[in-house]
């Protein structure tokens, strides 16, 4: 039997590898899947992104706000795993309305879709919600606690999600990750700005002291525990993926710098950003029951994707010219 995949905001960072995974038979479960690609095409949503699987998937260009198009386009498929939101902690400080209408309002329309037409839902959620822990790592029964607009209107999504759930019985599965990092990642994001700056020979900015501590996971093993949840996760239930690699910024700075052959001279401190929180760190041992371990070692993934945007400038310096000078 087909599986009919939608997937929302599919034109963006994590969505375009998850569609290119999944149509190039690397979710073997759910080989020769039909797939639809939902994306309104905002500023970090590129159909470059899928150019290797063009001609594989249908694509169709909206807003999961559109409650309209919703009703005439989950019918018909059996999952809609959930990508589309609004992502960049530092937008969501100066212009925080669309977050909220992405990541709450679009996030509550896309359930009540899958609800009418008795699609399960897969709803890609973030670290962030939790906010900071000083030691030790969040199970997923911890407080939600976010300090930031974009986190905040993430957890609102997630607990909207959850709550058809439980009033309705709606297959719902939430995941919520730590920080991504790969090919084809917008440019205002820490590695992919530091490696486009620094090939540009541009000092890199730095927040604070660089003492925050991120969770990193390829966004390979990350596509794969969401797969993992879409296959064999509980209706219900939220898993956790991690990539068990912590590091400070401070840190990650300077095997970025090592990389590219550029000394600390590239690095100018910034103030530090509002709300910033100081460490993420998650419990995956739900989704290791189901047989999740990350597949990429975190030195040979950012080899890897250093040499990626090195060896594409035509991908990149369109939308790196399209950023505000930092």
């Amino acid at each position: 039997m087909v599986t009919r995949v939608l997937v929302t905001g599919g034109a963006g960072f994590i969505g375009s590898h998850y569609v290119r995974t999944l149509l190039t038979g690397g979710f073997p479960a759910w080989a020769g899947a039909e797939v639809t690609v939902l994306d309104k095409l905002a500023y970090s949503g590129n159909l470059a992104n899928l150019e290797p699987v063009a001609g594989g998937y249908a694509f169709v260009q909206g807003d999961i706000c559109d409650s309209e198009l919703l009703a005439s386009l989950v019918p018909g498929h059996d999952v809609v795993v959930n990508f589309a939101a609004e992502t960049h902690v530092d937008r969501s400080i100066t212009a925080a309305d669309v977050f909220a209408l992405t990541n709450v309002v679009g996030t509550h329309r896309l359930a009540a879709a899958c609800l009418e037409a008795g699609a399960r839902l897969v709803h890609v959620s973030t670290d962030e919600v939790y906010g900071s822990i000083e030691t030790g790592s969040w199970t997923e029964e911890a407080p939600l606690s976010p300090n930031s607009p974009y986190a905040a209107a993430k957890a609102g999504g997630d607990v909207l999600a959850l709550s058809y759930a439980r009033t309705h019985g709606l297959d719902v599965r939430v995941t919520r990750c730590g920080n991504n990092y790969g090919p084809y990642q917008f440019p205002e994001k820490v590695i992919p700005l530091f490696v486009t700056r620094l090939l540009e020979r541009c000092p890199v900015p730095l927040y604070g002291d660089g003492l925050n501590v991120r969770d990193w996971i390829h966004v390979d093993d990350h596509c794969r525990g969401i797969q993992l949840v879409a296959e064999r996760g509980a209706p219900g239930e939220v898993y956790h993926i991690s990539g068990a690699t912590e590091l400070t910024n401070l840190e990650l700075t300077g095997l970025l710098l090592r990389a590219l052959d550029a000394g600390w001279e590239m690095v100018r401190r910034v103030p530090d950003r509002k709300g910033h929180d100081r460490r993420y760190s998650l419990d995956d041992g739900r989704l290791r029951a189901l047989g999740f371990r990350p597949a990429t070692r975190f030195e040979d993934g950012l080899a890897a994707t250093v040499r990626w945007y090195v060896d594409n400038p035509a991908w990149w310096k369109p939308l790196r010219d399209s950023l505000p000078q930092a």
